[in-house]
Formats: C-alpha cells, structure tokens, sequence
C-alpha cells in the first residue's frame, strides 16, 4: 500500500476516501477470477479477466493484535462483495459475502471476520485472517483451484502473491 494513500490521525485511525484497486496473481501468473460465485485462481490467458479487489485500511485499530501487518478489508468491485472467514466444522473457511467494502469500512469498529492482516516482503504479499490468526489466503500449487485458508505458510501450498494497480 502506497503511504500517500492513507491518512492516519490521532486516535490510531486510518482512513482513506476510495479503495484501492488491485488485480492479485500468484508467482506463477495465476489471476483471481470469479466463477460460479468461488473465487478462484487460473492460468492468465488473452482472454483471462482477473477480478478487480477493493482493499481499505482498517480505520479503528484497538482491538486488533499490533505488528501482524495492516488490516485491511478485501472486496470484489464487480459484483460487489466482500472475502471473510468463518468457521465450518473444525476448520476456517474463506467466503464471499454479497456488500460493498465501503460499508466495511465505515462501521465504527472493526468487523474482524472480514479483516486480513496485509504483509508484504519485496513484491509479494500474504493475507492473514484477523478472525483466525495464523490462517492464511491460499491457492494450490498447480492448476485451477478455488482460494482457501491454510496455516501452511509457503509450505505446500501458495500463500503470496503479487498485486497489480488497476487503473
């Protein structure tokens, strides 16, 4: 995340007017597609249109565990919906959830579900869930597959990914 883009004021807040615009791929030039209503990661193809996700900072910070990254809420701009984590069974699972990640934004506290913790090393970035520490946003290794969390951080799975402006 650019620095100019955030404005932080004196109560820890931090706040910004638009969301940031971004296409997500893996380091294998796999790109996040909707389909079926699953977000999933395919080869990127000439005909390959990768979604547009909305990030926005978190603006209330107190009740979020500090140095784990910038919390940031993920949305898809078209159709508009939001990515957060709930729990099936024993496991979190990722979702889509219909809404704007503006009205995210907006609340007057955090919405830890719908959080991540955005980190990024050189041109990479991984998403940890606010909800379920430890738990990252992930694709498998090969193919096309839906996105999911695992703990396995850079293990078996691929947790980093490269985000591109969208202009």
């Amino acid at each position: 995340m650019d620095k100019e883009d955030i404005v932080i004021n004196d109560k820890k807040q931090l706040r910004r007017e638009t969301p940031l615009l971004r296409h997500i791929q893996d380091l294998s030039s796999r790109v996040w597609v909707l389909h079926n209503n699953i977000l999933t990661v395919v080869p990127r193809k000439e005909q390959t249109v990768p979604v547009t996700v909305t990030l926005l900072p978190c603006q209330y910070l107190e009740t979020l565990e500090m140095n784990r990254g910038e919390p940031m809420y993920l949305g898809l701009k078209d159709p508009e919906c939001c990515l957060f984590c709930t729990q099936e069974g024993q496991q979190p699972v990722l979702r889509l959830k219909e809404g704007n990640v503006l009205e995210l934004y907006s609340q007057r506290e955090s919405v830890k579900p719908f959080l991540f913790y955005h980190n990024k090393s050189g041109t990479t970035s991984t998403f940890e869930s606010a909800a379920f520490p430890g738990w990252f946003i992930a694709v498998c290794s090969k193919g096309s597959c839906p996105l999911f969390l695992t703990q396995e951080l850079g293990k078996t799975h691929i947790t980093n990914f490269e985000m591109t402006v969208v202009e």
